[in-house]
């Protein structure tokens, strides 16, 4: 009770205009459309923080499964080829944050069994310093990944190319090389039979479906390369990769390209902000559409409280104090709805993984098929500096929209609105 006394006249009406009104119907009714109000506002904030979680849940599942196979870093020579390859990896290696490294050959190619033809990118790796900077080795399925020795020609699939080629390990496929060979019967493109000696699956469809990888040595001779392409890092934050590309670009000079994931994966990635930006600005539409409803609310507690109005201005209550009344008020229905719709949507956020099981079974239903989608589960990262953004433009919103109500509750004319009381 003392906190109460200790409150400003404006506070105290503002609250008490809040509540429900016990006596009329118009009351009860203005009361109604403020719970309205004040439950759209809840619903826009929560659909938009559980919608993000669930895109960023999204985006991070389908980066790790990308990074497993690909590195964070990648350095390779501005001619195509890292002659001293071993020299850029150990000055590479002594920044703090670099965990990793190895050299890698990456080139284009046609992959052909029996009548079947792929186009497919060959990285050539040394496969005991590949687990240092990718997850491949622990993603073979069948085969083994121990098997790519240098001179034996073996060969590792992605799952997507082997099933599509019907292939498995043991089979012999026939790799294509851009660089063709000069004979007196002209250019005739390079051949080499490699036997597949295991499959790995990341996860990522595009991998699995375009990826395949030969020893070092193999690589450089199938494209008749005299040095590796460069060097590939694994740094122990994968969200620093661009500072530190950008720190070990001046460390190693200009004769080197230094790239990170999210530079090699940019029309991804782009697509996905894109696609989260325009997620964001409609379902704050919902939020928008909630707040001013909070402005006809308004007009009719100031049309109904017109005579509350001029009593109060006559017994000296200034057109500020007025227009703060109905302000607090507003503020309060945005506040109390933001509340409770940031709270829903953090839970919901936090438990979708139990939630959405629950809601497949009561209604018969898959959100995601297995036979469809990369991902069968609605994975949710939630970031709270998304919480907070989202909770500041509702409470924004809801400020705006009380501005005009209270400006011309601070307008009425005592003399006017006592006329006919």
């Amino acid at each position: 009770m003392s906190f109460f006394k200790n409150l400003s006249f404006e506070w105290m009406i503002g609250l008490r205009y809040t509540r429900a009104g016990k006596r009329s119907g118009r009351n009860r009714f203005i009361s109604f459309i403020s719970l309205i109000s004040m439950a759209g506002i809840a619903l826009g904030v929560a659909a938009l923080i559980i919608v993000l979680s669930v895109m960023n849940g999204f985006q991070k599942d389908v980066r790790d499964r990308m990074l497993s196979v690909l590195a964070h870093i990648e350095i390779s020579g501005a001619s195509g080829t890292l002659p001293d390859w071993q020299a850029v990896a150990q000055k590479a290696s002594q920044h703090p944050e670099v965990q990793g490294a190895a050299p890698f050959v990456a080139s284009q190619a046609m992959l052909t069994h029996d009548r079947d033809m792929q186009g497919v990118m060959v990285r050539g790796v040394l496969p005991e310093q590949e687990p240092k900077v990718s997850e491949l080795a622990r993603q073979v399925r069948q085969g083994n990944f121990d098997d790519l020795k240098p001179s034996n020609f073996n060969i590792v699939l992605g799952a997507d190319m082997a099933r599509a080629m019907n292939v498995g390990v043991g089979d012999k496929v026939t790799l294509i090389a851009p660089q063709g060979q000069v004979t007196p019967a002209g250019v005739l493109p390079r051949l080499k039979q490699f036997t597949v000696a295991g499959i790995f699956r990341s996860g990522h469809p595009e991998h699995d479906a375009a990826l395949a990888f030969i020893h070092l040595d193999d690589a450089m001779k199938m494209f008749r390369m005299a040095a590796p392409s460069g060097v590939r890092l694994k740094i122990e934050d994968m969200h620093s990769a661009r500072e530190v590309a950008q720190e070990l670009s001046q460390t190693l000079g200009k004769d080197v390209v230094v790239q990170d994931w999210s530079q090699q994966n940019r029309a991804w990635f782009s697509a996905v902000q894109t696609e989260k930006r325009m997620m964001f600005i409609i379902l704050t539409l919902i939020i928008a559409v909630a707040a001013f409803n909070m402005v006809s609310t308004l007009v009719m507690t100031v049309t109904d409280k017109q005579a509350d109005i001029a009593i109060l201005r006559t017994i000296g209550a200034s057109p500020r104090s007025i227009m703060q009344i109905f302000i607090i008020q507003g503020a309060l229905i945005g506040l109390i709805g933001t509340i409770i719709g940031a709270c829903l949507g953090v839970v919901t956020a936090l438990n979708i993984d139990v939630l959405a099981p629950l809601i497949e079974r009561a209604l018969g239903i898959q959100f995601l098929p297995a036979d469809i989608y990369l991902i069968s589960t609605l994975p949710s990262d939630l970031r709270w500096p998304d919480v907070w953004a989202i909770s500041m433009l509702a409470l924004m919103l809801a400020f705006i929209a009380t501005l005009y109500p209270s400006w011309w509750a601070a307008k009425v004319n005592p003399a006017q609105a006592l006329r006919y009381e």
